[in-house]
């Protein structure tokens, strides 16, 4: 099959890569869209010491599983393979198996190649009337959705946002559902007209209250990022890290003690929510497509990815 193969941070485009092995309760899936994320930008950097396909985000068709009624449903898929039997599986923690592969990102090939595998348990059928196009940003989506999941937030409350790329544009829509008092840091004219026409409310830097937020969501996962949310924070406040971080940053836990501030990192989230809101059009990710590449022109695509303020490019089959 035709993929793109990561080796020692140096992406190519082959033509003679063995299909995937589909092993007992898999399905083998023809790959229709994957979408590029900041994670696969930091393995090309050697975020992870990862070979072979990578990719993550993605929707197609099953072609072959041992259940005959799985095959020729559109699917997306949660990107985690637990094993179902260590200490994390048992105790309702498959997101962190100990023994886990994750697609596209450790011990298992991803979604840049004409096909993948999956558990079937992973895989959830997608509605008819959902897009291949809204239906590749699920998992981003789902991501977004999990700090609803892990921090429960009023109507009341002031949630402040800090980086409005891939990611952080599915955060603020999501969170805009609850009604909170919501903000977005922009630097981009665009990134405002973007959030404005979702009724959003948005910050330059140098406005973001200090000392004042109930929850901050950091999804730009940079140094400057981590500490204009630290500054944001009010005492006994919630960061939230959704983001990919490459590298140490220095903190200074001597004022998140003395503020009582509650750190918590989050990644992966519910896919059948995420799903719901697209089939109830609550949330239209399409809007955030910046390009779309066939799968030959993965580097450019790469390339094309990597620059600031580009927003989610997709590569199609």
């Amino acid at each position: 099959m035709n993929a793109l193969w990561l080796e020692n941070q140096q992406l190519s485009y082959r033509t003679d890569v063995t299909l995937p092995l589909r092993r007992a309760g898999e399905a083998l899936v023809r790959v229709h869209l994957a979408g590029v994320c900041n994670t696969d930008l930091e393995l090309v950097k050697g975020y992870y010491s990862f070979s072979g396909i990578p990719g993550h985000e993605f929707v197609g068709v099953v072609t072959d599983a041992d259940d005959s009624t799985w095959i020729g449903r559109r699917v997306v898929g949660e990107i985690n393979a637990a094993c179902g039997d260590c200490f994390n599986c048992r105790a309702g923690r498959p997101t962190h198996c100990e023994r886990r592969t994750v697609l596209g990102i450790l011990n298992r090939w991803g979604a840049f190649a004409e096909y993948l595998t999956l558990p079937l348990q992973n895989l959830h059928p997608v509605p008819d009337h959902i897009s291949d196009e809204a239906a590749v940003f699920t998992e981003p989506l789902a991501a977004a959705l999990e700090i609803q999941q892990q921090v429960q937030i009023h109507p009341a409350d002031r949630v402040l946002v800090i980086g409005a790329g891939r990611l952080g544009m599915l955060i603020a829509f999501s969170l805009a559902l609850t009604g909170c008092d919501l903000h977005v840091v922009v630097r981009h004219a665009w990134q405002q007209e973007m959030l404005s026409a979702q009724h959003i409310k948005t910050l330059r830097e140098n406005e973001i209250p200090q000392r004042c937020m109930d929850l901050v969501v950091d999804a730009a996962g940079t140094p400057d990022g981590f500490h204009l949310a630290h500054k944001a924070v009010r005492p006994r406040g919630v960061l939230a890290l959704k983001s990919t971080y490459h590298g140490p940053i220095t903190v200074d836990f001597s004022a998140i003690v003395v503020d009582e501030i509650t750190l918590i990192g989050s990644r992966c989230g519910p896919f059948e929510p995420a799903l719901r809101l697209m089939a109830k059009g609550l949330v239209d990710p399409r809007p955030l497509i910046a390009a779309r590449y066939p799968l030959a022109g993965g580097i450019a695509a790469f390339e094309y990815a990597a620059r600031p303020g580009v927003l989610k490019v997709l590569l199609r089959f």
